[in-house]
């Protein structure tokens, strides 16, 4: 039986997946979420948004934005859930960057972010001198865990995921990573990388089912 680590704990649906094609499963949360207190406008026109946490965050503090720039298909799909309007999303932030950059240059955004948020998007506002203001809405911090066991593979779902991780462990287990900026990080560690065809979990799973039953 092919086993399988993920360092994200699973929903009961996303565990059968794996379960029912036969493989074992260990899980465990490589990286922690807490939401942190922030200030904001109640009403925004123009927000960037490039998680599900920083999604939940503005949720919570009950902000209306007019017209959401996102990354990733979930973020999405919570913010219309939320009731928000969504103008534009795309799979990775290296995709909204020059997106921004070209057709709005003139306009102002608020970039709701954690800590550890990459760097893609707030450089090419900055190099193009489009008008932002930053607001951090939640902290990662990485859980680092010694896994004494091998696996056949691991699924990765976060550049800290990945630090957290090989911040106690090493490995020849193929790293299924749920996107290309995952799976850079990944490629720091170890040469087994393959990347999932969309940047949502159940896809993950899907490759990884798929690589081990090769």
């Amino acid at each position: 039986m092919k086993s399988v680590l993920s360092t994200k704990k699973l929903s009961f649906s996303q565990r059968e997946l794996l379960l029912n094609a036969g493989m074992s499963l260990v899980e465990y949360n490589a990286i922690k979420i807490d939401f942190i207190d922030f200030k904001a406008p109640s009403e925004i026109d123009k927000a960037i948004i490039t998680s599900q946490n920083s999604v939940n965050a503005i949720q919570n503090a009950n902000i209306k934005i007019q017209n959401c720039y996102c990354v990733g298909e979930k973020t999405k799909a919570l913010l219309e859930k939320n009731g928000q309007n969504v103008v534009k999303m795309t799979e990775y932030a290296s995709e909204l960057a020059p997106y921004l950059v070209e057709n709005h240059r003139n306009d102002h955004f608020y970039f709701f972010c954690g800590n550890l948020r990459s760097d893609v998007i707030p450089s090419a506002l900055n190099e193009n001198n489009v008008s932002f203001e930053e607001i951090k809405v939640y902290n990662t911090s990485l859980q680092p865990k010694t896994i004494k066991r091998q696996f056949d593979a691991i699924m990765f779902f976060s550049p800290s995921g990945v630090r957290s991780y090989f911040k106690e462990n090493k490995t020849e287990a193929l790293a299924v990573c749920i996107g290309i900026t995952t799976a850079s990080e990944a490629k720091n560690y170890t040469d087994h990388v393959v990347v999932s065809n969309a940047t949502i979990i159940e896809s993950v799973i899907a490759k990884t089912v798929k690589m081990l039953q090769t």
